[in-house]
């Protein structure tokens, strides 16, 4: 009995050690994940869903079929100990002066089809006095449909008729794009296609109301998205490529935003759609064990799947980054950090198996409907999965890591 007590005493102690420990913003993919921003789909989807290419989708999905998807998700994850906030309920918790600001700035009138006397009656102060009668629930559905309406004078019935358009945030549920939350702070991303440069404002309302202040915010020329870039503790690997370029890292750098002090270029020659971003063909599960999408960590100098890498590097309590290796292979570079490369099949890899959220060390949550020689390969590991069904949500181009925005781990 004496024993048993003192085992449970050694465990209690444990416990509150863990637990002791203070959340903070990620150092490393392997951290315990304490903290996390989603976002659950929902009508906003669906003109993306009537032709899937342009929305930026790889096929047409069941809009409603992926927003259970997304809410199981969210209780597995939540079943782990991690506090999940879903923006679309803090858009509906915001201040209501905020949210009718806001709406204001994103519905449009286009009055140029008007006679000048109903352009006077049917302009800015209309817009206003229309949206001061909103509920919040219809404030949202502005911010995420942001609609245009294209207004003409007529001699009939009120005298106005209207052509309603919408360029909907359909891409706003892969959360993991429109910031990256570094050791120093969040950043601000700027989008690669102009379509998505909603989603990053909604985001900065949706920080501010949650007491976040970001440090950085991507300008210009500069193009960054959160799937590209990978926390590695004193070092952090970001993608250059299809939808991040070297203007905005070299922001970054000169900002010092990044917080790392070794920053590890990728830079992917393949620019292919379903490996968009650095997060969907490389994965790090641990300290020591990655995942690499199997042509690219076989492929040879000169072959598009080739990556190679920049590393760029600071003294410890320094500003300024300096080029201190390049045109290195990407595998030689992540072998040389000491990771063994977990390599997935082609097959596993057009299902996202790559494209998995590490939750803790070893400890995975991944697309579920994955071959046999995954499941072991990961096993042999000695890592710890759980499969969440994503059938739906996976059409859109991204899963399980894409659909996540970790902002602080243990």
């Amino acid at each position: 009995m004496k024993r048993i007590g003192t085992q449970l005493i050694m465990l209690t102690l444990t416990l509150a050690t863990l637990y002791a420990q203070e959340c903070k913003a990620p150092m490393a993919e392997w951290q315990n994940a304490c903290k996390m921003l989603m976002f659950t789909p929902g009508e906003e989807l669906f003109d993306g869903l009537i032709h899937p290419v342009a929305g930026l989708f790889e096929e047409y999905f069941d809009a409603d079929a992926a927003a259970m998807e997304h809410r199981n998700y969210m209780r597995m994850l939540e079943a782990n100990g991690i506090k999940v906030t879903n923006l679309r309920d803090v858009l509906r918790e915001m201040d209501l002066d905020t949210l009718r600001e806001m709406a204001f700035s994103v519905l449009k009138y286009d009055t140029k089809g008007l006679s000048k006397k109903d352009a006077e009656e049917y302009g800015d102060d209309y817009k206003r006095s229309t949206i001061k009668k909103m509920s919040r629930q219809d404030l949202v559905r502005v911010l995420l449909l942001q609609p245009t309406v294209i207004l003409k004078s007529v001699d009939n019935n009120t005298g106005v008729e209207a052509i309603y358009q919408q360029t909907p945030v359909m891409n706003l549920y892969f959360t993991r794009d429109q910031s990256i939350n570094t050791p120093r702070g969040t950043v601000i991303c700027r989008m690669n296609s102009s379509q998505r440069f909603p989603e990053t404002r909604i985001l900065k309302m949706v920080y501010a109301h949650l007491g976040i202040k970001p440090i950085y915010e991507i300008k210009g020329d500069g193009r960054l998205e959160g799937g590209d870039y990978i926390p590695a503790g004193n070092e952090a690997y970001i993608g250059c490529g299809m939808r991040t370029n070297m203007q905005a890292i070299r922001q970054m750098m000169e900002a010092d935003a990044f917080g790392h002090d070794t920053i590890v270029v990728v830079n992917d020659h393949l620019l292919w759609q379903m490996e968009m971003h650095l997060d969907t063909h490389f994965g790090i599960i641990d300290k020591d064990l990655c995942t690499m999408q199997a042509s690219r960590a076989n492929a040879k100098k000169g072959d598009k799947e080739y990556c190679t890498v920049d590393v760029y590097a600071r003294k410890k309590g320094g500003k300024e980054y300096k080029l201190i290796k390049k045109n290195v292979g990407f595998v030689d570079y992540v072998t040389s950090r000491g990771y063994k490369i977990i390599k997935i099949n082609r097959e596993d890899e057009l299902h996202y198996a790559n494209n998995y959220l590490t939750i803790a060390p070893r400890h995975i949550m991944a697309v579920g409907g994955q071959s046999e020689e995954y499941h072991n390969a990961l096993k042999d590991n000695g890592v710890t999965v759980e499969w969440v069904p994503l059938e739906n949500l996976i059409r859109g181009f991204g899963a399980a890591h894409c659909m996540t925005q970790v902002i602080e781990r243990r």
